[in-house]
């Protein structure tokens, strides 16, 4: 990395960003040496990807500018970007798995000099790959490789095409200990050969050992630019991602029955993943009635792995798991709910709700099995009594029975769903990030709903990667890394005291 006094190699400017009313970037900046390894840290949310979204010309810009080596530079679209030689790997791969590796190349190099034939993107393949001191074969089919592979693969791509700055992002989510290491080696070798690297990343440990320096990013503003990563200790860092708050925010008065009847215990838990990232391993929790146990962790950890073992759509390759006191580790879906079981899954339109099915059908589809609306045909009418007590219940607004669910905002569609899980026989919700993409009214109505269900004496177990929430409505608080279990806070614990367990410092 050369010295502070040399010029800047990529400067972002005062960078301002909204999406309609909501301001999700203001006056962010950040300089980037070349051969410099720069960490952009932040909790999600913090604004972190769509200031690289900027960067690499998916976005544009309100404000700010951008300036490479002294000269403003127009970022308008991705191509600007990559003509500048701006690349990014993102967490999910942009490879073709019909493809070969090489093939992949030549997709994206559109014909471009010097890459215009299976011989010569194949070279520049193999030519990256060793500069670089990684192994790829440019002939291997995406679909057969490891994700680690995938990822070498991805690299070495965007660089082929002539990528000078580097945008990675969380590159050690989806590897295995022994290939994180590896990877992050790798990236300090790229940066010897002069290549410039933002590095995303949740992991401090990663920080302090393989950047040169640091930004932090909270709440869609710059809090620290550039500092020197040696000057600082994981629990500086830590505490610049979450803030100076010592106390969470105001929690909701606690339900929690004493000497509850476990309602849920899952005991050393393993599932794993179709595609090789992390599942869970060896996850163990306890969940009483009339309490809100808050699952807290960076995303990719393992959330979802643990929402899909506990729903039964994903199966429990070895511990135990029991509901109200029924064992349940292979037990079916319908068989968990007539339990009482009932989830509000972290994407509501892709697992909850079924968009083209009016309102009426989506809050009759977990009833239609159990008979209640059967007497040889479906009783239409009375479905359609059902969701107008439904929408007046929970204020729906703008819903009709007859309404296709998707024309609901997201607040008014996840009340639907509301409705429907948090019927009479609940005795354990599974909510996972149940706000995600809420205004700040809607919030309010889930976290009220959450509050009642443990007050009624049965049990939530919410996940979220949003630590205000976790913080809010638990009653006890497990921090999830690496798809386990790495501690426990009592509820009323500081977001400092959370954060730290969820960046991987206890």
């Amino acid at each position: 990395m050369p010295a502070a006094s040399a010029p800047v190699f990529l400067e972002l400017r005062g960078l301002s960003k909204r999406f309609g009313e909501r301001l999700v970037l203001e006056g962010v900046g950040l300089h980037l040496e070349r051969g410099e390894v720069h960490a952009l840290l932040g909790e999600n949310g913090a604004g972190k990807s769509t200031l690289m979204n900027i960067l690499t010309g998916v976005y544009l810009a309100d404000d700010g500018e951008i300036r490479l080596q002294g000269e403003r530079l127009a970022i308008r679209r991705p191509a600007d970007a990559s003509a500048a030689g701006i690349g990014m790997v993102h967490q999910h791969f942009r490879l073709v798995e019909r493809f070969s590796v090489v093939e992949n190349l030549l997709l994206a190099a559109g014909g471009r000099k010097g890459l215009r034939s299976a011989a010569e993107a194949s070279a520049a393949l193999l030519r990256t790959a060793e500069q670089i001191g990684l192994r790829i074969d440019p002939q291997a089919q995406v679909a057969d490789l490891s994700v680690a592979e995938r990822q070498r693969a991805e690299i070495c791509k965007v660089l082929a095409l002539g990528a000078r700055i580097l945008i990675l992002d969380e590159p050690t989510a989806v590897l295995t200990d022994r290939e994180a290491g590896d990877m992050l080696s790798a990236i300090r070798r790229m940066a010897d050969t002069g290549l410039s690297i933002v590095l995303i990343t949740h992991k401090l440990r990663e920080v302090i050992g393989h950047s040169h320096r640091l930004t932090v990013m909270r709440q869609g503003r710059t809090v620290a630019a550039n500092l020197p990563t040696t000057s600082l200790s994981m629990e500086e860092i830590a505490r610049l991602m979450v803030g100076e708050q010592k106390a969470g925010p105001e929690r909701a008065p606690s339900t929690l029955i004493s000497n509850g009847a476990d309602l849920l215990i899952a005991h050393q838990l393993c599932v794993s993943r179709a595609d090789g990232g992390v599942g869970n391993d060896g996850v163990s929790l306890r969940v009483r009635a009339g309490e809100v146990l808050g699952v807290a962790g960076v995303g990719g950890n393992g959330q979802q792995q643990l929402a899909d073992a506990l729903l039964g759509s994903l199966p429990i390759e070895a511990g135990n798991l029991s509901l109200d006191g029924a064992e349940v580790t292979h037990a079916s879906i319908a068989r968990r709910r007539d339990l009482g079981l009932r989830i509000i899954p972290s994407d509501r339109m892709a697992s909850g709700l079924i968009g083209e099915l009016s309102v009426a059908d989506n809050l009759a589809l977990t009833r239609v099995r159990g008979g209640h609306y059967r007497s040889g045909w479906l009783n239409r009418a009375r479905m359609r009594a059902d969701a107008l007590a439904a929408i007046a219940r929970q204020a729906i607004a703008g819903a009709t029975p007859e309404l296709r669910t998707s024309l609901l905002s997201g607040g008014n569609a996840q009340k639907v769903l509301l409705a429907r899980e948090l019927d009479s026989g609940v005795r354990l919700l599974v909510a996972h990030s149940p706000t995600r993409g809420l205004d700040v009214k809607a919030c309010a109505v889930v976290h009220q709903a959450i509050r009642e269900v443990a007050a009624s004496g049965a049990a939530c177990l919410l996940i979220s990667e949003d630590l205000e929430e976790i913080l809010a409505l638990s009653d006890r608080i497990a921090v999830m890394s690496a798809g386990r279990i790495t501690g426990e806070c009592p509820g009323g614990s500081s977001a400092e005291e959370v954060g730290r367990l969820m960046l991987g410092h206890v």
